[in-house]
């Protein structure tokens, strides 16, 4: 998955999980509650994962410019 796409992901699991949440506490659900937590955990992670990606694809960038000036 690319930096974009697991962006996208990690706001989409966020938004689900905090919604689950919300859910959870109008209806009681302490089972609902866990999922959606970890279900916002999750999407947390992704969106790192594709900040990740985007900086390491950034720095391979740069450095092969300037790899190519040298030349």
């Amino acid at each position: 998955m690319g930096s974009t796409a697991d962006k996208a992901a990690g706001i989409a699991n966020e938004a689900i999980g905090k919604a689950k949440q919300g859910v959870s506490k109008a209806v009681g659900s302490d089972n609902l509650q866990a999922e959606g937590a970890a279900q916002e955990l999750k999407g947390d992670v992704q969106k790192v994962t594709g900040d990740a990606k985007a900086a390491i694809k950034d720095a391979a960038t740069k450095a092969a410019n300037a790899a190519n000036k040298k030349l």
